[in-house]
């Protein structure tokens, strides 16, 4: 009998309604011969609730107690489908990341896991029960409730299926797969059959809400294939595995989720940047010169940042801003796709502060937040050319 690992996100068990999709899915996946081991989001906009009053409390939490707080949505959800899933004669059973062997490092809100003792999971699913648990977090050598960041779920699902070696890992939510560009926002965008880990690690890195970043790095080590679908629909997905499509482009993202941070007349970047990995807060696109420094950061690292740079001197100028991003394995030996993005941009060309060409994408960042309708354009051009 096969294993395989389901992940549910929030939209997708948002309400009873959407639970009761939920579980018919897995009731046909389970009686198709498989065992079943289900990650769960918590519902809707609970963690974003949770934060928000959190923050109404303090503006910078203490991380150990959010990481307490933000657990508990998870735990509703992989409760209340258990009881479903039972009442439907499908014995099933949660399990918290700690119940399922989750550990982790130390790291708050953003910490990483370190191994998964399969023991109970396995023994759960040899009494014939679906086993759910909840995603997004684990416990740390001190027993303390550790969460994984944003979009964490994915990375759990990843993670037990690799330990428990199942045949396939199944990413749910409320797109049925990994599409060209944002479908919301482009119209002609369209959906990809397949992609490489690389290709959509980029993706996921560069800001796209498709895939955690760090659960497709986890695919690829342990060659664990990824199926990204819909809760809602039997559409066929994006299976994420080491496979490529014949397009270079595979996807663009717009990405206005990033803060550039200047800071004039500081004295010490080094340990101003020690700072900032200690206290776990990415930097991108960093540059020194003539004792000013600039780096970006995602916007929800702000009120963190803020609090360090409150004992720095010097002076600090914060603004959002844009990137857009084309991902494609070796669109740097395309310079005609580079071309065609400057064609394209050349109207908002006083805007660009940064152009970034590496092995697998082209970024340019903005110095505000840019129209989608530029996305528009770049994703139209670019098909229109076939490197989409």
């Amino acid at each position: 009998m096969d294993t395989i690992v389901l992940k549910f996100g929030g939209s997708s068990v948002s309400d009873n309604i959407n639970l009761n999709i939920v579980a018919k899915k897995i009731i046909e996946l389970k009686e198709e011969g498989n065992n079943i081991i289900c990650v769960v989001s918590a519902q809707g906009k609970t963690t974003d609730n949770l934060i928000k009053e959190a923050k109404e409390l303090s503006a910078v939490p203490n991380e150990r107690e959010m990481d307490a707080l933000l657990s508990t949505g998870e735990q509703v959800s992989a409760s209340k489908l258990a009881i479903l899933l039972n009442m439907l004669g499908h014995k099933a059973i949660s399990l918290t990341g700690w119940q399922a062997g989750i550990y982790t490092n130390s790291d708050y809100q953003s910490s990483k896991i370190i191994n998964i003792d399969v023991t109970r999971i396995n023994k759960e699913l040899n009494q014939g029960k679906i086993v759910i648990v909840t995603g997004f977090q684990g416990v740390d050598e001190k027993e303390n409730i550790t969460t994984l960041g944003r979009g964490g779920s994915d990375t759990t699902a990843v993670a037990i299926a690799a330990a428990i070696k199942a045949k396939h890992c199944y990413i749910f939510s409320d797109v049925d797969g990994v599409y060209t560009a944002d479908p919301r926002d482009v119209k002609l965008a369209h959906k990809l059959n397949s992609i490489s880990y690389e290709e959509m690690s980029y993706i996921s890195g560069e800001g796209a809400k498709v895939l955690h970043d760090r659960c497709v790095e986890l695919a690829e080590k342990y060659n664990m294939p990824i199926i990204a679908a819909c809760t809602f629909n039997k559409n066929k997905g994006t299976e994420i595995a080491d496979c490529m499509e014949e397009t270079i482009i595979k996807s663009i993202i717009k990405n206005d989720n990033i803060l550039t941070i200047q800071i004039d007349g500081i004295n010490n970047q080094f340990e101003l940047l020690k700072k900032l990995t200690k206290n776990n807060i990415k930097i991108g696109k960093y540059n020194f010169e003539n004792g000013k420094l600039t780096f970006t950061i995602n916007k929800e690292k702000r009120a963190k940042l803020e609090k360090i740079l409150d004992k720095e001197k010097g002076q600090t100028t914060i603004k959002s801003v844009t990137k857009i991003s084309i991902v494609g394995s070796g669109i740097s030996n395309h310079m005609e796709i580079l071309e065609t993005v400057l064609k394209v941009l050349e109207e908002i060309k006083d805007n660009i502060i940064d152009i970034d060409v590496s092995a697998c994408k082209i970024s340019v960042l903005f110095d505000s937040i840019i129209e989608t309708k530029y996305l528009n354009e770049l994703h139209n051009s670019l098909l229109e050319k076939k490197y989409i």
